[in-house]
């Protein structure tokens, strides 16, 4: 008998089923937009598949009146900086102290307590205070993000390091290996794969609150954008700019899963997670 969990789609099927979703609610769309519409042509609620098309085309190719800048690619660069520099240091962050808490008994007696209490704390709840400590400027922005995914991740990398099977930390002490050695040729060629996979993990989150920066103090940026335009109830720019940050995390997250793959062929665990 052919059981439902052992069926597998193939290389046809698969991309087909992974875009219905996407298509269904396009559909859905067009159709609670068409009736809308109908009852009021100037709805602007969900506005037609023609006004969100020349709306983004509008702030993607023609140049702003004020500033002469391409608005929605200053957006995205300006976000894209902001999220590639917290996430980075965020990583790099995770890395380092994830590896020493895992690996290090006073290490890990020392930080495990204060990073899992970092954790707990609302990122967005010490908004204002980063603010008030950092400005309005870059910092305050970036240090959010970092606030609010490195814990997670050190947390993350920490425990893959206490999966490590013991029999090589046992074996690599047995050869000689000093504490150092054990870290730099043992741990960390194995976490790193772990540590990709815990970014992408943490993409969503970063964006959140990236997004949430932005909208309460930014001259440029996509939350800022999105933030600005709403007084207005411009959906039409809304709901594309919301399409395109979500082709962005897609795009972001899909990168990273490929650069696993390519750079640390022999890890099975994040491909199967993928």
């Amino acid at each position: 008998m052919r059981r439902l969990i052992n069926q597998r789609p193939n290389g046809v099927s698969a991309p087909l089923l992974g875009a219905l979703p996407f298509i269904l609610l396009l559909l859905v769309y067009i159709v609670a937009s068409q009736a809308r519409l109908a009852e009021n042509p100037n709805d602007k609620l969900l506005p037609g598949l023609d006004s969100l098309v020349s709306a983004i085309q509008q702030v993607a190719t023609e140049p702003d009146k004020r500033s002469g800048a391409l608005i929605l690619w200053r957006d995205t660069a300006a976000s894209l900086v902001r999220l590639g520099t917290g996430v980075a240091i965020s990583a790099l962050a995770a890395l380092l102290f994830g590896i020493a808490t895992g690996a290090l008994p006073y290490a890990r007696a020392t930080l495990s307590p204060f990073i899992a209490a970092l954790a707990l704390i609302p990122p967005l709840a010490i908004l204002p205070v980063l603010f008030i400590v950092f400005g309005l400027g870059e910092t305050s922005k970036i240090v959010l993000i970092v606030f609010g995914i490195a814990p997670f991740i050190m947390r993350d990398v920490a425990m893959r390091v206490g999966e490590l099977p013991g029999e090589q930390i046992i074996k690599a002490q047995t050869l000689g290996a000093n504490s150092w050695q054990l870290i730099l040729r043992v741990i960390t060629p194995q976490i790193l794969p772990r540590l990709l996979d815990a970014v992408r993990l943490a993409l969503g989150a970063a964006w959140l609150f990236l997004i949430a920066a932005e909208a309460i103090a930014a001259e440029d940026g996509l939350g800022y954008r999105i933030f600005l335009v709403r007084r207005y109830l411009a959906m039409d720019l809304i709901l594309p700019y919301v399409a395109w940050i979500t082709l962005l995390a897609f795009l972001t997250d899909w990168l990273l899963r490929v650069a696993n793959a390519k750079l640390f062929p022999w890890y099975q665990g994040g491909a199967r997670r993928s």
